[in-house]
């Protein structure tokens, strides 16, 4: 059983899909790890760190897939990546296929096994499995440092001899797993922290953490939750009422921060450049949405925009900020998946095809897409 570990070619991709802890973890499953040369250099992980945990380096990702049984990686791989790939190999990765019919095809055609680790299901058995957790926990707090980064003014209230500096008004959109860890950030750094969300359930969490509710609690509202625990696309009219609580709390506001994403979904506009507008110069907002289209109207992929005073922090790849922490979570989510793929007494390779966590996440196998989610059209 052989286990390759590529290099990223995403420029703004710093992490890396295993750790020299993961490779000792892979070691004893009996496989062989090879990690392609410098895949671990933006994260912090040295080649002779690997080499010291057991796995070869190998110059090249052509070299790094020679056999591999399995392949791991942070994001998709290019089609062109693919043509080193074996036949039947199990490829696992954040695979981001909602839209991608052209690259679903690609993956099918190579005759790999893909695997999207962000499609695993939402179940006990699979929480330390689970990638997008993982990674919006880290996204969630590195916002509220980058924030405080770029506000020019102190964060907590301070008694001075001087005068008193007030806290900071820290407002979060959107109380997933980002939402909350923004929320502990924001009050562990002291400021006055209010949130909103539109599943119920969000409101005792945020609650919790000692920061103050505001939404619009109506009948829709109450409804506003999937199966799954994710936030359901709201009515026109809820939207309404709920721009326009927003509006008048964002005026007051010092920071920002919006998380709102939906599955398969462009994200939802929360901020517009009217509410922008309204805010005090030297305020930030930060739209961790950026890369589906952005929670705020002026929000620009990779940059920090300015708009009458107000900074609007656009960052690609928030977790790839934490590098190193990132994907040594990243590695440990992929290594607990993977280890459910192999017989540990024979120690090879033994999918169960129709184990739920394998039949959630796999997307092209034998040559089709076969998760029924993204199957072309008939």
């Amino acid at each position: 059983m052989r286990i390759a570990v590529l290099s990223e070619t995403d420029g703004a991709e710093t992490r890396v899909s295993a750790t020299p802890e993961t490779v000792k973890k892979y070691k004893s499953l009996g496989a062989d790890v090879t990690v392609q040369a410098g895949a671990g250099a933006k994260a912090g992980f040295a080649d002779a760190e690997f080499e010291a945990a057991g796995a070869t380096v190998a110059r090249t990702a052509k070299d790094a897939l020679q056999d591999a049984d399995i392949v791991l990686k942070v994001r998709r791989p290019a089609a062109a990546e693919l043509k080193g790939v074996k036949p039947g190999a199990i490829l696992v990765a954040i695979m981001d296929p909602y839209g991608q019919e052209a690259a679903l095809q690609s993956l099918a055609e190579a005759q790999v096994s893909a695997i999207a680790m962000e499609l695993m299901p939402r179940i006990t058995r699979a929480q330390v499995m689970d990638v997008l957790s993982s990674q919006a926990n880290l996204a969630g707090y590195r916002a509220v440092i980058d924030a405080s980064a770029d506000y020019g003014r102190a964060i907590p209230m301070m008694m001075t001899a001087a005068g008193t500096v007030p806290a900071a008004r820290i407002f979060i959109m959107g109380a997933g797993v980002a939402g909350l860890q923004a929320i502990a950030t924001a009050r562990r750094l002291g400021g006055v922290v209010t949130a909103t969300d539109v599943r119920p359930a969000a409101k005792e969490q945020v609650e919790s953490l000692g920061a103050k509710f505001i939404a619009v609690e109506d009948e829709e509202f109450k409804q506003a939750e999937t199966a799954g625990g994710y936030a359901k696309e709201m009515s026109a009219e809820y939207r309404a009422k709920q721009a326009d609580l927003v509006a008048s709390h964002i005026a007051k506001q010092d920071i920002v921060v919006t998380t709102a994403l939906i599955p398969g979904r462009p994200a939802p506009k929360l901020i517009s450049k009217a509410m922008v507008e309204a805010m005090k110069p030297g305020s930030v907002i930060v739209d961790l949405a950026v890369e589906r289209g952005g929670n705020c109207e002026l929000s620009e992929p990779g940059k920090v925009v300015e708009h009458n005073g107000v900074k609007i922090v656009g960052h690609l790849n928030v977790p790839g900020r934490l590098a190193a922490t990132a994907s040594s979570l990243y590695a440990k989510n992929l290594y607990a998946f993977v280890e459910t793929l192999v017989d540990k007494e024979a120690k090879t390779l033994a999918v169960k095809w129709d184990d739920e966590l394998v039949k959630a996440t796999c997307l092209t196998r034998d040559g089709a897409i076969v998760h029924t989610a993204f199957q072309p059209a008939a």
